[in-house]
């Protein structure tokens, strides 16, 4: 009889956690080899980089499954469900599939566990099963977002027929290292000989070392800017329209229900590795709108509620929330906007908060549910110190208050009598932050 899915989200979450790394693949080769190596059953699309790997990986999925192809994604974080990060055919599984993936390789994992000096992370068992359920549907394509870095994630045992790599900053410093040009030859393992590798426009620094590894490699580079771009852009209602030049071909008139410049930026990468996985010199022009008119990405400047707009934005590190205030100044028009703020303690949050600091009415410091999350009063003190103004802060420990506050003060404009346009909340600094806001608005039924 299989476990529940609240046995088995217990069981994975005692397992070691995503933030605790150990650089090597054995545990996971031990385990897909049991498994009979599912990774090599089907081609597989593997994503890297700082920012924008769930949403490229999500249009890339969208645009395969547009040419009628059966697909597999794996993403991480989740932002609400563990379900999320392994779906199939664009749905992630349900909690009954899930449960099953997980009682299809529990039993070899306990098998690695009792011949390795540690045993199999929490992460390499969910990339396990994503892989074994994708050989089990079976998928005609795999599309794999690395957890961390490139050559020691467990997501690297696949031979990546393409490899994509999203714009590269500095983040997880603590475990990747506080240069770029470090992080980028982690990344860059993802690029496997005689692969693809398609490549968002980079810093000539980090840009030079994804090259190296690819002449050593023999991989093919295509490059944004040079092989591939965002032809044009004209925000619209609801998202944007693009012109996209791919690899071979120009596509007009793509609408994107997404917000954010980089999103753009997102879709001509994906674009670009549909193109180079299927070997298409030109995809059909309707099939590829087709595509994109279907992608979502939750928690991605996704607007959650109106009357006041709340806009919940899963940024976490100063890269994304740079991205982020840029598309909310370009295409929202929220006066006073007050910001519900809540990291991880390990991020450089004053240059989070400097980011921020343009587009801020007011900031409500609070925290999520984790041990990771800094405390809503630490968080406090360092807004209070770079905005250099305690009357633009408050402290707010507790998620659902804090929510509640910051609606009540973009509601009434009282103290923002200047203030150009309608009020309104964005919610950032964190996935699981994120996550939790949109799980709150929405059985407030907002």
């Amino acid at each position: 009889m299989n476990p529940t899915y609240a046995e088995v989200e217990a069981a994975l979450l005692g397992r070691w956690p995503e933030t605790r790394l150990d650089p090597s693949l054995d545990r996971i080769t031990a385990l897909l080899s049991l498994l009979g190596d599912p990774q090599r059953s089907y081609p597989v699309v593997q994503l890297t980089g700082t920012n924008g790997k769930t949403s490229t990986a999500r249009m890339i999925d969208a645009l395969l499954r547009s040419l009628d192809l059966r697909t597999g994604r794996f993403t991480s974080p989740h932002l609400s469900s563990m379900t999320e990060r392994i779906s199939l055919d664009g749905e992630m599984l349900s909690e009954e599939l899930f449960v099953e993936a997980f009682a299809d390789v529990a039993a070899y994992a306990q098998i690695v566990d009792d011949s390795q000096p540690h045993p199999v992370s929490f992460f390499e068992l969910t990339v396990a099963m994503a892989y074994a359920a994708f050989a089990d549907a079976p998928v005609d394509a795999a599309v794999v977002e690395v957890g961390m870095g490139g050559t020691w994630d467990a997501t690297n045992v696949a031979d990546a027929k393409v490899a994509v790599i999203t714009p590269i900053a500095v983040d997880h410093s603590a475990y990747l290292g506080h240069d770029a040009v470090d992080i980028a030859r982690e990344k860059a393992g993802i690029i496997k000989p005689g692969g693809h590798v398609v490549i968002a426009e980079q810093e000539p620094e980090v840009l030079d070392v994804i090259l190296q590894r690819s002449a050593e490699v023999g991989a093919t580079v295509l490059r944004e800017g040079v092989d591939f771009a965002v032809a044009d852009r004209l925000a619209a209602v609801g998202g944007q329209q693009v012109a996209l030049q791919g690899v071979g071909a120009r596509y007009d008139e793509v609408l994107l229900t997404l917000h954010g410049q980089f999103q753009a930026h997102n879709a001509a990468l994906a674009l670009a590795a549909v193109e180079a996985l299927t070997g298409s010199k030109e995809l059909e022009a309707e099939i590829v709108r087709d595509g994109f008119a279907e992608v979502d990405a939750p928690g991605r400047l996704e607007v959650v509620r109106r009357g006041p707009t709340v806009i919940v934005d899963a940024a976490h590190n100063p890269h994304g929330i740079a991205a982020s205030v840029a598309s909310l100044q370009e295409e929202f028009a929220l006066s006073p906007l007050v910001v519900v703020l809540g990291v991880m303690a390990d991020k450089d949050v004053e240059e989070i908060v400097r980011g921020i600091e343009p587009v801020a009415s007011h900031v409500v410091c609070t925290q999520n549910s984790t041990d990771r999350s800094m405390s809503a009063g630490e968080l406090g003190e360092i807004v209070e110190d770079v905005l250099g103004d305690a009357a633009k802060v408050s402290v707010v420990r507790s998620l659902p208050d804090a929510l509640e506050r910051a609606i009540e003060r973009a509601e009434t404009t009282e103290g923002y009598e200047d203030a150009v346009g309608s009020g309104g909340v964005l919610v950032t600094g964190s996935v699981i932050t994120a996550g939790q806001a949109r799980l709150l608005l929405a059985r407030d039924g907002t």
